[in-house]
């Protein structure tokens, strides 16, 4: 798989834990105010960090980070995910994924292997609005109900988050969103300033 970069630390985005951030290419979605629109469109320059070299990395931090998070782009797309978190996690790192939810199976399937401990999953509005907003006319949600209903039955800790923008999201769009998740246990709603597209 393609590694396209590295965040040496974060204490953010693995709630509690002090960890690194690693970032794969590519993403079924075309959300136009993605903020890492340059890993979704120019995956023919990515592939910048060799594997090697991350795990010499994650060696080195043996003891000083407690995880790792694995984000994108959507990093379910790729099929050989599931070597690389199992080379982190022999290392004794906890795992986080962010993931848009597209891919329940393969959520599952990673899950099963215990090969992730948390996850961030994307819901990018109202099930309604959901194709105009990952810029996909027509999207069928029922892989990310799928997900999302996996996640609501505790199978892992978890968190929904949603990035509100001005052109996409409404109050009574946040209002179906929170009776879709009806019994999550942690949502975040983020706010992003864009440019209309």
């Amino acid at each position: 798989m393609k590694i396209s970069g590295l965040q040496k630390l974060t204490l953010l985005d693995y709630p509690e834990k002090a960890a690194c951030t690693i970032f794969t290419c590519g993403c079924n979605f075309r959300c136009p105010f993605c903020h890492n629109a340059s890993l979704v469109t120019h995956t023919e320059d990515a592939g910048k960090l060799a594997e090697e070299e991350l795990m010499a990395f994650l060696e080195k931090r043996r003891g000083i980070l407690d995880g790792v998070c694995i984000t994108g782009g959507e990093p379910l797309l790729w099929d050989d995910l599931d070597c690389l978190l199992a080379k982190i996690k022999e290392l004794g790192y906890l795992i986080k994924l962010d993931t848009n939810g597209s891919s329940p199976k393969r959520l599952k399937e990673l899950a099963q292997k215990g090969l992730i401990d948390y996850v961030a999953m994307d819901i990018k509005n109202a099930r309604e609005r959901y194709g105009e907003t990952i810029g996909i006319p027509g999207y069928d949600t029922s892989a990310v109900e799928q997900s999302a209903k996996w996640l609501l039955e505790g199978h892992l800790p978890y968190e929904f988050r949603t990035t509100i923008v001005r052109e996409f999201h409404k109050k009574e769009d946040i209002s179906r969103i929170g009776e879709w998740l009806l019994g999550q246990k942690n949502t975040i709603f983020r706010s992003s300033k864009t440019r209309k597209t």
